[in-house]
């Protein structure tokens, strides 16, 4: 797929992994719907970052839980674009709740997880599927999780729904051939704003300190690193559907082994 003046909505795309997916896409020339549910003024320093890199990119408020607003968006890159060539299933939600602390997960918190991470991206690929099939093409990309191969990370809902998006991606990768193609890259620990507001500044740089001792390649995520991998999805991989790309610095292969000294 050719990103330059290629269309492509990333949803979630205000801070974090979707800005800089958004900021990579416009670096390649591509014009970019920057998605956002409150951080108004955030997705604005987005778009900003976008055009100043050499891309384009318009702004769409919405709630991807909500199907009408998923609709709305699709609509928005048409008619601005008259296209619409992407999609990166960004945008999720999560709670920061022990495991083992049943009691401290809600049903309507549990709702909230699967409404967003899920259903929303569910919805969205619907919203985009007659345009890009009407194209003849497409790609999308979901963004999944470690947490959904080892059922761990920041609550039982978060890692249930990245396990239902990973096989919702191979479902819809076979759903939606030849002409889309349906891929996901499941970051590990990224070194983010949700973490450091979630654990607090006392407990977030041991939090990812721990995480990089324990990664084989020493580090933790970030977002432009984990970008690279969701462009060249959309981008590179044109032999590649209904794969889910561990990109976690090796963690999910166990701690790395003592080296002499």
């Amino acid at each position: 797929m050719e990103i330059k003046d290629g269309v492509f909505i990333v949803t979630g795309s205000a801070t974090g992994l979707g800005a800089a997916v958004a900021q990579r896409l416009a670096a390649k020339g591509g014009k970019v719907v920057i998605n956002y549910t409150k951080s108004e003024a955030e997705a604005q320093a987005a778009a900003e970052a976008c055009r100043s890199v050499g891309g384009d990119a318009i702004l769409c408020q919405a709630d991807v839980s909500v199907d009408e607003d998923c609709r709305r968006m699709a609509a928005t890159a048409l008619e601005q674009w008259g296209r619409i060539d992407g999609l990166v299933n960004n945008a999720a939600t999560s709670v920061i709740v022990p495991h083992y602390d049943l009691e401290g997960l809600s049903s309507e918190d549990f709702r909230r997880v699967l409404d967003v991470n899920v259903i929303g991206a569910f919805q969205m690929v619907r919203a985009v599927t007659p345009a890009m099939q009407d194209q003849g093409r497409g790609a999308i990309v979901n963004v999944s999780s470690g947490s959904g191969f080892s059922g761990s990370g920041s609550s039982i809902a978060y890692a249930a729904s990245k396990a239902a998006l990973n096989v919702m991606t191979y479902s819809l990768a076979r759903a939606l051939a030849p002409g889309i193609r349906v891929n996901a890259v499941c970051p590990g620990v990224m070194q983010t704003r949700w973490w450091r507001e979630g654990l607090g500044e006392e407990n977030y740089q041991g939090f990812i300190d721990r995480y990089a001792a324990s990664a084989p390649l020493g580090s933790a995520g970030t977002p432009e690193t984990v970008s690279e991998p969701v462009v060249w999805l959309l981008e590179g991989a044109e032999h590649v559907t209904g794969e889910t790309i561990l990109v976690d610095a090796g963690s999910h292969l166990g701690s790395a082994p003592a080296r002499p000294r």
